[in-house]
Order: C-alpha cells, then sequence, then structure tokens
C-alpha cells in the first residue's frame, strides 16, 4: 500500500497493517480524522526556507510594529526550545507554555489589528499546505468524512489560509483559538480558554458535544507533528481503532525514537500528504 519511502518509518508494520484492515472493513461511514493544522497540514519548509505557522503569518506582517516583532521572536527564541525539549516533561513544559501563549496573544492585541486586514497578510504570506492537500480535503468531503482540526494556533487565520486554498468544505471544523473584535473590527482580545500545544486533550474533553455527534464513528485517523498532538482524540467514546500518524520536521535524531514509540506511523521530514492520502484511499475502497 505504502510506497518505499525513506522517510516513512514504523516501529510495527504489522500492527499498523490490522489497524487498517479493520477500519477498511468497518467502512469509511465510520471513519473521522482528527489533525493537528500547523506544519501537519501545512508544510515546514519549501525550497529551503522554513514555512510559517498562522502565528508566524501575523507576526511577519505589516499590522505589526517592529518592536512588536522583536519581541515575538525572543518569545520564540525563548521557548520553542523548550517546547521541543526531548528531555523535559509534558508537566514542566506546560505553564511555560501557557506563559509563552499569553504574552504573544497579550503582544498582538496591543497592535489593535483590523479583521478587514487578515484575508490580505494570510494572501501576503509564505503560508502552504503540504502537497497533496487537494486530494486530502477534497476526497473526505465528497466521502462526508468529518475532519476535525485542533490547533494552538490562530483560528481566523487559520480558516483563512485553507479557505484561500479552495478547500474549506463542510465537513471541517476547527477548534482552535480566535480573535474577538470591537464593534469597529479592532482585535481587543482573544475568545474562550487558551488552546497551547500540551492542552488539545482539554479542549477536546470540552468539545465532547461535537463528538456526540461523531459517536457513529468509532475509528479516527489522527495526524500531528509533535507529542501533545497525542491527545486531541481523548474526547472520541468508544473508540474502536485509532492510526496515529506522525509528522516529524525538525531534531529529528534526538526525537526520531519517542516519536516512534508514540506514532503508528512516523514521516520525517516529508512535505507530502502522500502517506495520509494512500491511507484515505485504501480505506475508502480506492485501492
Amino acid at each position: 500500500m505504502f510506497e518505499k519511502s525513506s522517510s516513512l518509518c514504523m516501529r510495527d508494520p504489522q500492527r499498523v497493517q490490522d489497524i487498517l484492515m479493520s477500519m477498511q472493513k468497518s467502512g469509511s461511514n465510520t471513519l473521522q480524522v482528527i489533525s493537528d493544522f500547523d506544519m501537519t497540514l501545512t508544510r515546514f519548509a519549501y525550497e529551503g526556507k522554513r514555512c510559517p505557522t498562522c502565528h508566524n503569518i501575523l507576526d511577519n506582517s505589516k499590522l505589526i510594529s517592529n518592536d512588536c516583532k522583536e519581541k515575538l521572536k525572543e518569545l520564540l527564541n525563548t521557548y520553542y526550545p523548550i517546547e521541543i525539549d526531548s528531555s523535559r516533561s509534558i508537566e514542566e513544559k506546560l505553564p511555560l507554555m501557557v506563559e509563552w501563549w499569553t504574552k504573544a496573544h497579550d503582544l498582538l492585541v496591543e497592535q489593535r489589528i483590523r479583521k478587514d486586514l487578515l484575508a490580505t497578510v494570510v494572501r501576503e504570506s509564505e503560508a502552504r499546505l503540504r502537497e497533496g492537500f487537494q486530494l486530502f480535503f477534497n476526497h473526505l468531503h465528497e466521502h462526508s468524512i468529518p475532519l476535525l482540526i485542533f490547533s494552538a494556533g490562530i483560528g481566523d487565520i487559520l480558516e483563512e489560509v485553507i479557505r484561500q486554498a479552495g478547500v474549506f468544505h463542510s465537513n471541517v471544523k476547527v477548534f482552535s483559538n480566535y480573535m474577538d473584535f470591537d464593534e469597529s473590527g479592532v482585535l481587543k482580545a482573544f475568545k474562550g480558554e487558551l488552546i497551547h500545544i500540551y492542552n488539545k486533550r482539554e479542549g477536546a474533553l470540552l468539545n465532547t458535544g461535537h463528538f456526540q455527534e461523531l459517536r457513529t464513528r468509532p475509528n479516527v485517523l489522527l495526524l500531528g507533528d509533535s507529542l501533545g498532538d497525542l491527545t486531541m482524540a481523548d474526547g472520541v467514546q468508544d473508540m474502536e481503532n485509532i492510526l496515529k500518524i506522525g509528522f516529524l520536521n525538525d531534531k529529528v535524531e534526538e526525537r526520531k525514537q519517542s516519536y516512534l514509540d508514540s506514532y503508528d506511523i512516523v514521516l520525517v521530514k516529508d512535505e507530502t500528504l502522500e502517506v495520509p492520502n494512500a491511507v484515505l484511499l485504501y480505506l475508502t475502497g480506492n485501492k
């Protein structure tokens, strides 16, 4: 089913095959896809250059003053190494991630960002969905398979990226950090609970209402690029099978083992959706 590829690693290929066969037997009407967004559905790099996350799209835009850009960069340089440090526990990282996101959001609110300029900022950015995204989004839509996106990014920007790519279909639901604008369309705050890289499980559990309607879909395909993404399906009740595909984009050698221990399939420095697409085609009978 998978082309032999140097980027694809599995700790237990037999187990992957068993899960896939069980899921296929159940039929595509029992399937839901739960995915992270930044660096999972979007590219990590293009032509040797890092691609922006939802936050980066704003951070690098003309809506942000140079002073604010400097402060955001300092935050990134302080906290990103902590986020990907495999020697620290999640418990240890948790308060620091909250600190990072909260400070970043406070800085953005100070910039009085205008809602009507967000589309332009996305259009002018270098954000890119992974190669093969049309097949991924369109195939899920054609087969009425729900796609739930959990993101620690900014929901308004994320939706705009998908919209501009022409694939924001009715089966897509997004759980993310949304901006709150005042009457004149200026950013005044962020709505609701903060979603960051390590509390997606809470996001999943808080949104069990959405999962209720998906109870007839006990088979989950999960896509992520961090170990924090592994809890995104925790709101799914009566789960029968879950196949976890992890994109390992960065610091490969020191993180590879922990990814192999946690994800069923690990894709190393793979900028495409070829493997998830192959899985989808298999599960929907288009072998």
